[in-house]
């Protein structure tokens, strides 16, 4: 007998390829799952993207569905018609003057003008495909330092990576789409790629809030989900921030009161093999403080989850509550209906204008 969802629940799992299978069904039916994402090989066309939301959609209609796609190297979907957004480090540098010692509030209007059009194309084309969310914006600082995040950084500067995220948030917004500040506290400084590697960072937490921290407090109510790095900071704590109640109960939650979705990163990746088993590390995140745990490119690791991971009542409708706040409050026009909106139309015209795409 088939279990019965009763609500979104905390995990967030991927999908083998274009169409759904036996297996992808099963997974997308238990009671745990809560969300699918999707990546490249999830993508080959407009209408096969839209077939494959709307079948889980059919099986799911409580499931948020989402995609990694930033702009720049980080754009899942980037043929037949969508829009190949910028690397968001272009938008910083629409920011600085010719005088790069100094701001010119000319150029900063532009650069949030810019970030808006932004966040709105990127949010109505894939909602115009049935996706309901993405994992965007990169809050981390550009030291120059972390090659995973390079060009994904909006600036060194807090204050820009600031005004540019809300102004792309707003473009989401705008589409109908929600945010994600990632990753809490900031990967910016340490070296390593945690997808290969488990990074740290050995600044104090007076130097990381002063510092990487600041867009997150800045953001403030308009954040809708963070998700935390795979980054250990042994100053603060032995854990990774997103395996930390010190990050995100005492910091993120008390001190600078985020009361949005918390989303694990991704289980398999190296960063987190710290925590040791899947299960084991999904049970920490969830012990912390995120209300969701993310498991792609392994449906393995995804079956022992959903069999294995307990969680109980009181977190799971914690949880489903903050999720629920994700998803869109309306139908999205059609791809067709898109084109003809002069919302749409603009934004892509602005980006034109200033020669981001």
């Amino acid at each position: 007998m088939s279990k019965t969802p009763l609500g979104p629940g905390p995990v967030t799992l991927d999908v083998v390829g274009l169409q759904l299978d036996s297996e992808d069904r099963r997974r997308i039916l238990d009671p745990l799952t809560g969300g699918v994402i999707l990546f490249a090989r999830n993508f080959a066309n407009r209408k096969q993207l839209t077939q494959l939301t709307a079948e889980i959609k059919k099986l799911r209609p409580d499931v948020l569905i989402s995609i990694d796609h930033e702009g720049g190297r980080v754009q899942r979907c980037k043929t037949d018609g969508f829009t190949h957004l910028p690397a968001m480090r272009k938008l910083g540098e629409l920011w600085l003057a010719k005088n790069k010692s100094t701001y010119a509030a000319e150029s900063a209007a532009l650069a949030m003008a810019a970030a808006t059009a932004c966040g709105y194309v990127l949010a109505s084309e894939l909602r115009a495909c049935g996706v309901d969310f993405s994992f965007t914006p990169v809050l981390d600082l550009d030291f120059g330092r972390s090659g995973v995040i390079g060009d994904r950084s909006f600036s060194r500067d807090p204050q820009i990576v600031f005004a540019l995220a809300k102004s792309l948030n707003e473009g989401l917004r705008l589409g109908d789409m929600a945010n994600c500040g990632k990753h809490f506290p900031g990967h910016g400084w340490a070296e390593a790629d945690s997808h290969v590697a488990i990074p740290v960072d050995e600044r104090s937490l007076k130097e990381i809030l002063n510092d990487d921290a600041k867009p997150y407090e800045w953001l403030d109510l308009s954040l809708a989900a963070v998700m935390p790095a795979h980054v250990i900071y042994p100053k603060v704590d032995k854990n990774p921030a997103g395996f930390s109640k010190v990050w995100l109960h005492s910091i993120l939650r008390q001190e600078l009161g985020f009361e949005g979705v918390i989303f694990s990163d991704d289980l398999s990746m190296e960063g987190a093999s710290v925590a040791g088993s899947v299960v084991k590390g999904a049970e920490l995140a969830l012990e912390a403080g995120c209300d969701a745990v993310l498991i792609c490119n392994r449906p393995d690791l995804a079956d022992q989850l959903l069999t294995k991971l307990k969680v109980s009542s009181a977190k799971q409708a914690e949880s489903m509550l903050r999720l629920n706040r994700l998803m869109p409050s309306s139908p999205a026009p059609t791809w067709e209906e898109l084109q003809d909106q002069a919302e749409y139309q603009h934004a892509k015209g602005l980006l034109k204008q200033f020669q981001l795409i």
